[in-house]
């Protein structure tokens, strides 16, 4: 199962399901991989800031890419980004002898000047191999790295390898749509964007040129259906589907709580047997809870399947 530079569609970003006392919950695993195809979704990336990663015994990181690769039927990212080459190679080349499509990399916060953002990535290309198809993640917002168009234009220039960005910028319509402009003038090479930012922006990123979502939203199959209205050119019930998910998406696009929101939602669907989250986290209060709760009541009167 691969991925190209023409992947479009919803690629789900998981999360990583707990017990209580943190250990890896692989029934739920299964469910939430299972859950993610039914959902329409055309792919899944793994260990990303929302599968909390960094919170990971590198045997585990390993343990949870067999899982999800030997049990989907939609290809697997993962993403292994970390602070040295060496442990970025080691999780990548395993995880693709596992059998996975490709692999994700983020910037380090250190990063400020251009010409360090391109050197990193040339480091980071020969470390993985340049066999390895992977995914530039740009999420200036946690990551405090800024890259400009021309930063990402030139190294996709450098790194034939790289397949897709992952646009998480925000303000990032922009930033879309001059990406896109340069690949129509001849002056950039074709490669997949999809947004991230929850969904917050996908209401207009696929009309300025994005080809989807990577998010992990707790109604992905919104997601698709949503991406498929837009296809059928059935604008405005897309944008109506979109509206009535917003207060959802919102309130989970707070920094710090939203994973744990996610977390509770996919509980309440039933896909994850438990919201847990590993040490150190922040955890919703039973406030917080609540309106959570509230959020979906109001979206069920639009779409049944937050009907819980």
């Amino acid at each position: 199962m691969t991925f190209s530079t023409q992947s479009k569609g919803v690629y789900a970003i998981a999360t990583t399901p707990f017990f209580e006392d943190g250990s890896i919950d692989f029934n739920s695993i299964d469910k939430l991989t299972d859950f993610y195809e039914e959902s329409g979704c055309t792919g899944v990336t793994i260990l990303g800031i929302m599968g909390e990663a960094p919170k990971l015994e590198p045997e585990a990181s390993r343990a949870i890419v067999k899982r999800v690769v030997s049990r989907s039927k939609i290809p697997v990212i993962v993403g292994v980004s970390a602070p040295g080459f060496a442990s970025m190679r080691s999780l990548a080349r395993d995880s693709m002898e596992m059998g996975a499509a490709g692999v994700m990399i983020a910037p380090p916060p250190a990063l400020r000047t251009d010409d360090q953002i391109v050197n990193y990535f040339a480091g980071a290309v020969e470390a993985v191999g340049e066999d390895v198809p992977w995914v530039l993640q740009d999420y200036p917002l946690t990551l405090t790295v800024v890259m400009t168009s021309g930063v990402i234009a030139k190294i996709m220039s450098n790194h034939t390898s790289c397949l897709m960005l992952k646009h998480e910028d925000w303000p990032g319509l922009e930033k879309i749509s001059k990406l896109r402009a340069m690949q129509k003038a001849k002056e950039l090479r074709d490669f997949s964007v999809l947004c991230g930012n929850g969904g917050m922006f996908l209401d207009f990123e696929p009309e300025r040129g994005a080809d989807g979502a990577m998010t992990g939203y707790g109604f992905p199959d919104m997601l698709t259906e949503f991406m498929g209205l837009f296809a059928a050119g059935k604008r405005d019930e897309a944008h109506d589907l979109f509206d009535a998910h917003l207060p959802l998406i919102r309130y989970e696009q707070q920094l710090g709580i939203g994973l744990a929101v996610r977390k509770h939602v996919l509980k309440r669907r039933g896909v994850i047997a438990s919201d847990a989250q590993r040490k150190p986290a922040q955890m919703l209060t039973p406030t917080a809870r609540t309106e959570v709760d509230y959020l979906l009541a109001r979206v069920a009167r639009h779409d049944k399947r937050a009907a819980l």
